[in-house]
């Protein structure tokens, strides 16, 4: 660790192929938080949680210079999933010319009703 500034420059550890959990305590150990690439998304915890999530993509890379805390975003995959598969966490919002399903009218029913 080097001093730069009121923060210290950490390096960024390699945590691809970890279990969610290991890759999270090696990363604090290292002085990083691991995030969710969007940042407008859930936070990597939620994403990660119930289950065994294995990190597949970092970003910066391993050896990376960060300051103290800084951001490593990672993609997810459910254990039990290909690593091919698309990563867990939000979809990008569909173009703006897809197909989109169109409200139903409103049926309202009048269970005041005595039908006998």
């Amino acid at each position: 660790m080097v001093e730069h500034g009121a923060r210290r420059v950490v390096t960024v550890p390699d945590v691809v192929g970890l279990p969610f959990h290991v890759g999270r305590d090696l990363a604090a150990e290292a002085g990083v938080a691991l995030a969710n690439p969007d940042p407008d998304g859930p936070s990597i915890g939620a994403l990660a949680w119930p289950g065994l999530y294995y990190i597949v993509r970092q970003e910066p890379a391993p050896g990376t210079r960060l300051r103290e805390w800084g951001s490593v975003r990672i993609e997810l995959v459910k254990h039990g999933d290909s690593p091919d598969r698309e990563p867990a966490g939000p979809r990008p919002a569909p173009p703006a010319d897809a197909a989109h399903a169109t409200p139903q009218p409103e049926r309202c029913v009048d269970l005041a009703e005595d039908d006998r």
